[in-house]
């Protein structure tokens, strides 16, 4: 299953651990979201479970699931979401900064920054995390990891992956004693930021090679 095979690339990658999460669209009203479990840990043939976007969060889910409920509301365009911990994002949110586009990577993002170190566990919550990331696809949320969003499973992957690699990128930077490094602009970016050529489909092929569901 798509999902599972995203959800063991996340983990086999660091891009989370114990906790995270990750779903995709079936319909307007419905979502397949993974079980609350480590995502290293998602069964070959672990179907996962079906979500309403509107309603009480079904038995077997993680509380913030709830996120992915208001988020799907709030962005017709969306239709895959993964709930990351990587460590280097981490470590740079805690600074109350995100990564600009100073590399190939980072033309591709458009994060927000959520400021409440908490755990989303109400619906008011989740509908202010969704206001404020807007149109963008990531948003950083301060000591707590992040939500990347995709109109695929396989992009919201390799974004996440992307969004770590511009967080080692600035981490890098900041050591330097610095902060004087290049960033593109947005011309550069939005030209830089083509997915022809195979771009996610490669990054998405790294990504899963070893997974049983990759030979399928």
């Amino acid at each position: 299953m798509l999902l599972g095979q995203a959800a063991r690339a996340l983990s086999r990658a660091g891009l989370l651990h114990a906790y995270g999460h990750a779903s995709t669209r079936l319909n307007e009203g419905h979502f397949l979201v993974t079980p609350s479990v480590p995502l290293g840990l998602i069964a070959i043939d672990e179907l996962g479970i079906v979500v309403p976007t509107e309603g009480p969060l079904p038995d077997g889910v993680a509380g913030e699931v709830l996120a992915h409920q208001e988020i799907y509301k709030a962005r017709p365009d969306v239709t895959a979401i993964c709930r990351v911990q990587p460590p280097k994002l981490i470590s740079l949110s805690t600074m109350a900064r995100v990564p600009v586009p100073r590399h190939g990577f980072g033309a591709y993002l458009s994060i927000a920054y959520w400021s409440d170190p908490q755990l989303v566990r109400t619906r008011e919550t989740a509908q202010e995390l969704a206001a404020q990331l807007g149109d963008r696809n990531a948003i950083v949320m301060r000591g707590n990891g992040a939500i990347v969003v995709a109109d695929s499973i396989e992009r919201a992957v390799v974004l996440a992956w992307y969004l770590e690699d511009s967080a080692r990128v600035e981490l890098d930077i900041l050591r330097t004693g610095t902060d004087e490094g290049l960033v593109l602009t947005d011309e550069e970016a939005r030209s830089r930021a083509t997915w022809s050529g195979g771009i996610a489909e490669r990054m998405w092929a790294h990504l899963t090679a070893g997974d049983v569901r990759s030979a399928d």
